[in-house]
């Protein structure tokens, strides 16, 4: 009997024509809610996940599972340890975005410094005078700050390289930098003129953006999250973006998502702010899709998965 395999269903056509050369039952998910899996594929093999909550009673209802393969890189959505300790892998696709990530927090970071969003925003409500009166700064000859240094963060680096940015980067695994120099964290947080965040929530990570790394940052300075909403501390971001303690923000992801519409971020115009697309291209969201498909396909034939998560 083929194995059935349960999926968005928005998933892109690559990623359900591979699963149907490979022979697998494909179910289409409306939604991400766990009682729609249950109900219309409580006998998966496997599912493909976007970023909902995989709550660890889930699998007691699904005996035959097997694998939860992640469409992207983040897994904080899911309790990994319990998940494998009950034979079940998890997976992730991280060849897929990071160029496209490190593109999109390119572009936040050359948005920001130029004033693009609230200069077309007045331009949008006819206020030209107003429209020019946003001055932004050059980013050659400045200081860019990378704190992580997986995929995404070497990407960001090789792609910010190109406009003669003085690069620091800090990590706890990193000894040296391809086109930078590696720092300490306060050290990097004190110099940087653009301070981007590339690392996953971790016990360490979580909420490790606070009150004292905004103070210890210029006030001329603006932080990128395009990593994970809990490594920043968001009121404490909040208060320093009122303050002027940091000049502005891009933000991709947050604590909660989507962003509740009471968040005061909504009303600072010294923030860009995006709904969790870095990685929403066609190429990306194809590499994702197909990549996720083929660990399924791995474990179907009893291999070893080429990117688990433990």
């Amino acid at each position: 009997m083929p194995k059935k395999i349960a999926i968005p269903k928005n998933l892109e056509p690559a990623g359900k024509k591979l699963l149907k050369e490979h022979g697998f039952t494909i179910v289409e998910l409306p939604d991400q809610k766990t009682s729609t899996l249950l109900k219309l594929a409580s006998d998966a093999f496997g599912v493909i996940l976007y970023t909902a909550p995989f709550p660890n009673d889930t699998i007691t209802h699904m005996p035959n599972l097997k694998i939860l393969a992640r469409y992207g890189v983040g897994y904080n959505n899911l309790d990994v340890p319990y998940l494998n300790k009950h034979g079940i892998f998890v997976t992730i696709t991280p060849l897929a975005n990071a160029s496209t990530v490190a593109e999109t927090t390119m572009a936040s970071i050359l948005a920001l410094s130029k004033h693009l969003v609230p200069a077309t925003n007045e331009m949008r409500a006819g206020h030209w005078a107003e429209a020019r009166s946003h001055v932004g700064f050059d980013l050659a000859g400045k200081t860019l700050g990378i704190i992580g240094y997986g995929r995404i963060g070497k990407m960001v680096e090789k792609k910010m390289s190109a406009l003669d940015m003085r690069i620091l980067v800090s990590s706890p695994h990193a000894t040296k930098a391809t086109y930078g120099t590696v720092v300490d964290r306060d050290t990097l947080l004190q110099e940087a003129d653009v301070v981007t965040l590339h690392m996953p929530v971790l016990p360490a990570t979580k909420h490790s953006i606070a009150a004292r790394e905004f103070n210890l940052m210029k006030d001329s300075a603006v932080l990128i999250n395009f990593s994970r909403g809990a490594i920043v501390n968001t009121p404490d971001l909040i208060t320093a973006l009122q303050t002027g303690s940091i000049s502005g923000a891009a933000l991709d992801v947050f604590d909660e998502e989507p962003l509740p519409l009471t968040s005061p971020l909504y009303q600072l115009d010294n923030v860009l702010m995006t709904p969790h697309i870095a990685a929403n291209t066609v190429e990306c969201n194809n590499r994702m899709a197909t990549d996720a498909v083929k660990e399924i396909i791995r474990v179907a034939e009893g291999e070893q998965p080429q990117w688990p998560v433990h």
